[in-house]
């Protein structure tokens, strides 16, 4: 009997802990939290933008004649001066290639440019036999002027035939000279690449620095044929250096004039940059994400010594945080800690160790904090990035932090 009532407390035993084990098991459990505690402190509200460092004068040569331009002396990095270093220099280009046709037609105007010289040289020799014929009747009526056998007008006419067939001679041994040139002129049409002579050729054009500097970008590096105008490289001193910011026409509107910025994320230590100007004009640029965005450019000048940046280059990509609005005292939550149910922001904020909704009013922001008008009192504790397990009335515990 006694060991009847014994097995039966046992049993009653194991199922009370049982019980017990899921009651506990089902209990509710803290939700483990990211927590905050408001302070006031000094906030700060910046425009944050990429932005590019640039040589505020870039020089860019270009050919001033067309021609071949031989492999450029300079490298970039290379120090020029103004009117003294060569940076190109430019030869004639060869003939081009000649087609069938063409060459059939170059051919013909050859052949009929010598026609004309054999034409022309035919031409003196009939003007100079004519000479020597008036030359003869001009002695021979000379002689009879002398006898006066003849009158004087008859010797006078003698003598002018002499002067035209002289001169025709003349006119004839320039014509003659033109149909060489032409003769020469049609054979230089037919002179192709290759077929023309080896000479030494001297440089027609050099092309000296136009300021002081550095070479930035070769823009035609190797030698080839350019046209009048064709891009040759990019001067600029480095030293000269300005930031330009492409922001939002929203965003520039509420900068100051002669602003100054932190300059960043450039690899170096923080810089200074001022303001000079902002464009009147804005210009539609589109997004990542496809959204048409009016952008107006922003210049910075580097207000820190030349030093300090030295390493700084031309096009390089800086972060630059410009200041629109700064407080030394305000009531201060994290971003992360606010949600919006409707049109207002609310926290959890922790009272009892439970989750409490509160509303919150809040006024300027930048990336890390809001500040606080109404709603919340320094001390306060508010959770951190609240998960879907996070609602009003649930008991929390912060979460451990190794």
């Amino acid at each position: 009997m006694a060991a009847k009532w014994i097995k039966r407390i046992i049993a009653l035993l194991v199922f009370a802990l049982i019980a017990a084990g899921l009651v506990y098991a089902l209990r509710p459990q803290p939700v483990a939290v990211d927590v905050a505690s408001l302070d006031r402190g000094p906030m700060e509200v910046t425009i944050d933008e990429e932005g590019i460092a640039r040589i505020r004068d870039i020089f860019r040569v270009s050919a001033p004649i067309p021609g071949r331009v031989e492999r450029l002396p300079v490298d970039v990095g290379d120090t020029v001066e103004t009117n003294r270093t060569v940076v190109a220099a430019i030869h004639p280009v060869d003939p081009p290639l000649l087609d069938v046709r063409t060459r059939r037609e170059l051919e013909a105007a050859v052949e009929a440019a010598k026609a004309a010289v054999t034409l022309a040289q035919a031409q003196i020799d009939s003007a100079e036999t004519n000479v020597r014929l008036m030359r003869s009747e001009l002695e021979r009526a000379r002689e009879l002027a002398d006898r006066a056998t003849i009158s004087v007008r008859a010797f006078e006419k003698a003598s002018a035939d002499l002067e035209t067939a002289e001169a025709r001679v003349k006119e004839m041994r320039a014509a003659l000279e033109l149909r060489q040139s032409e003769l020469d002129s049609a054979e230089a049409r037919l002179i192709e690449p290759g077929s023309a002579p080896t000479t030494v050729e001297a440089c027609c054009v050099t092309v000296l620095a136009p300021a002081d500097g550095t070479v930035l970008k070769l823009l035609s590096e190797s030698e080839q044929v350019v046209a009048a105008g064709g891009p040759l490289l990019e001067i600029g001193d480095p030293g000269n250096l300005e930031i330009i910011v492409h922001l939002l026409s929203s965003d520039a509107v509420a900068i100051e004039p002669e602003a100054l910025a932190r300059v960043d994320g450039w690899g170096g230590p923080e810089l200074t940059a001022k303001l000079r100007r902002i464009d009147p004009s804005a210009y539609t640029k589109v997004s990542a994400l496809g959204i048409e965005e009016q952008r107006v450019d922003a210049i910075f000048d580097i207000v820190d010594p030349r030093e300090v940046w030295a390493r700084l280059g031309h096009e390089f990509r800086v972060m630059v945080h410009i200041p629109t609005w700064r407080s030394d005292d305000v009531l201060r939550v994290p971003l992360g800690a606010l949600f919006r149910r409707g049109d207002a922001w609310h926290v959890f904020k922790v009272s009892d160790g439970r989750a409490a909704v509160t509303p919150v009013v809040i006024d300027h922001r930048n990336m890390r904090f809001a500040e606080v008008i109404d709603g919340l009192a320094p001390g306060d504790v508010v959770v951190l990035h609240p998960s879907d397990r996070v609602i009003d009335g649930v008991a929390l515990e912060e979460r451990d932090v190794e």
